[in-house]
């Protein structure tokens, strides 16, 4: 995709703090124990604006029920709504406060906290708690300034466990961590650009240390549209690596409903409201999905959408309204629907296609229809949507949130919210931001991570492609650890740089390997516990969820004195005689990886290649 003016985009990025929870002592981790549970309905109201957020609104008609499991020790009456909040946490605080500072932002000088309607039941009081720290910040991105338009400190929502008919689990213990959002402004141009803001803010966060690690830590938001149309919010992506591939296919679908509403409007469309019971039409229809629906008493129900044939599903797949319909039926309870661009179909054959089509009037080679089978309830809402859908259509690119998918597409979530979900806060004070504090903020800001790359490098020997690297990943903190045994600079640059680069193009989760466990595999290794050979295979059965012990145990890495490697090396040496007569000194490389193979990380490889040299003389 060239650059230029093709997309605008922004990102929201959240990063978790660790610290305890924003606004009790609750410890700020998450908990598999066991819990009692509590149910809760939430209702909208109106906002600040006084009239009730569109989000909100679609969100109630779900009418769900949700259940909170609240274990000990992380959450607490203050998680369940049972209690009012305590004092702001004044660690997370201090770090968006010294953030703000490393992006150059303006402070407020006065904090209010608002209230932000949520009643999804990610947060017990149907509103999440944020107050904005700064604003007009920015950074620099390869000589490129973005702007930070906003630092913003709140709480994050509650866990996601379970989601069944009519009612969603909770766990409360990630309610209430503090939460550092970035706003960035509308600079991006670019899907590598996307990529490249996100890694700049993550590497500054990464440097106030005091933040939290792994995955589900920190979550970007996708803010794209392109020039003069609305725009679309991909909630929540973790994936760094797919940023790219989330605009780009995002793009693409926008560049796709500009077209279809050329269409649409080149055909005189309009929408109409109209639903029609066509039960009788398929009551002896083989379908599975019809014939289950009617054997529960349900109904098939049908719209018209004149001039929306080849839209729904055309020009080779192209053009794919009639899965945007779909995401939005799905939104109210039903599997799917059935658009005339499928059909014959899913057991539904021509027959019934042509009987639907003349029983609807439909004339013209370019009408179209969707039917939906299901409870006349759930199949009266998802039609709803779909015709909704239909009328957006028209308007090209609908303001909506969507959900990232792993293979890097989005689906419908809900609709764009707007100011009319903020309320004011009226259980935690205004906090005044004075003088002295900020003096002393501003007299311990972190070092930026370019600075923190010219140490790698001046320190440790790295060249700048491994320093910033290193800090790229976040991995410069433990690295030092490790390093400050100068024998192990080399070995835990590899490990870093490319044992783990390798582990994850393999598919291995090397986000599962702990920062313990990393300490722990170098110091059994400085202790002569194995060879920094056997590094690579440790870690590999530690990110499959193995102890160190276990995997020392299992790959057998027990340490061998030099005695009994010297009689496998012999051995070695000896079985491919013909070939060290042939080549001689030369033979060193090749039979290098016999050996190691044979010995499994059980020798130090300097000490391995010094018995390997000693054998072959012995032999010549």
């Amino acid at each position: 995709m060239s650059s230029g003016d093709r997309f605008i985009c922004g990102i929201e990025i959240h990063q978790q703090l660790n610290t305890k929870k924003l606004f009790c002592s609750c410890e700020s981790e998450l908990s598999e124990e066991n819990t009692d549970t509590y149910f809760r309905k939430l209702r909208p109201i109106a906002g600040g604006t006084g009239v009730v957020d569109r989000a909100a609104a679609a969100e109630s008609l779900k009418q769900r029920g949700f259940r909170y499991q609240s274990p000990p020790r992380v959450s607490c009456l203050i998680d369940l709504d049972e209690e009012p909040p305590n004092g702001v946490n004044e660690d997370a605080l201090d770090t968006a406060l010294t953030f703000s500072k490393m992006v150059n932002a303006k402070i407020i000088d006065e904090i209010y906290f608002m209230r932000k309607i949520a009643i999804d039941g990610s947060n017990t009081s149907g509103y999440q708690r944020t107050a904005i720290v700064a604003v007009d910040g920015h950074i620099v991105v390869n000589g490129k300034r973005i702007e930070i338009m906003s630092v913003c400190l709140e709480e994050d929502a509650a866990r996601k466990v379970e989601e069944r008919d009519g009612e969603v689990v909770y766990r409360l213990d990630r309610i209430g961590i503090p939460l550092i959002e970035i706003a960035t402004g509308p600079d991006i141009r670019t899907p590598e650009e996307a990529m490249e803001v996100a890694l700049r803010i993550g590497t500054m966060l990464r440097a106030t240390k005091r933040v939290k690690r792994g995955i589900g830590t920190i979550r970007e938001d996708l803010n794209i549209s392109l020039p003069g149309n609305r725009r679309t919010e991909i909630k929540g992506v973790q994936e760094l690596r797919l940023l790219p591939v989330y605009v780009e296919n995002e793009v693409q679908r926008h560049t796709m409903l500009l077209e279809i509403k050329d269409m649409l409007l080149s055909r005189n469309v309009s929408v109409g409201d109209e639903m029609i019971d066509v039960t009788e039409i398929f009551k002896d229809c083989p379908s599975k999905v019809i014939k289950s629906a009617l054997s529960e008493k349900g109904k098939v129900l049908a719209v018209k959408l004149p001039g929306f044939a080849g839209v729904l599903n055309g020009n080779n797949g192209r053009l794919r309204l009639g899965a945007e319909m779909a995401q939005r039926a799905r939104t109210k309870g039903v599997k799917g629907i059935f658009h005339s661009d499928e059909l014959p179909a899913y057991g539904i054959e021509q027959t019934y296609v042509d009987a639907l089509r003349k029983h609807l009037l439909l004339k013209d080679k370019n009408d179209a229809f969707a039917i939906c089978a299901e409870s006349e309830k759930k199949a009266k809402a998802a039609l709803e949507a779909v015709i909704e859908r239909a009328k957006e259509s028209l308007i090209g690119i609908p303001d909506e949130t969507r959900d990232p998918q792993p293979d890097g597409t989005s689906k419908y979530s809900r609709p764009l919210p707007g100011a009319a979900r903020m309320l004011p806060e009226t259980d935690v004070p205004p906090i005044l931001i004075t003088k002295e504090r900020m003096e002393r903020i501003s007299k311990n800001l972190p070092e930026l991570p370019e600075e923190t790359e010219k140490r790698l490098i001046s320190k440790y020997g790295l060249n700048p492609q491994q320093a910033r690297q290193l800090v790229r990943e976040g991995n410069e903190d433990i690295f030092e650890r490790i390093a400050k045994d100068k024998e192990m600079v080399s070995v835990a640059a590899t490990t870093f740089l490319s044992t783990f680069t390798e582990m994850e193009r393999e598919g291995l989760n090397v986000g599962a390997i702990s920062e313990a466990s990393i300490l722990d595999a170098f110091d059994s290794l400085k202790a002569s516990k194995f060879a920094k050979e056997a590094l690579p295979s440790l870690f590999r059965e530690i990110a499959k969820g193995t102890s160190l012990n276990d995997a020392v145990s299992k790959l057998g890495l027990s340490s061998m004195d030099e005695k009994e490697a010297r009689k496998i090396i012999a051995a070695v040496v000896k079985q491919r005689e013909a070939f060290v007569r042939e080549k001689g000194m030369s033979s060193i490389g090749p039979l290098m990886g016999p050996v190691m193979e044979a010995l499994r990380g059980k020798i130090d490889g300097k000490k391995m290649n010094e018995i390997l040299t000693d054998e072959i003389k012995k032999m010549l």
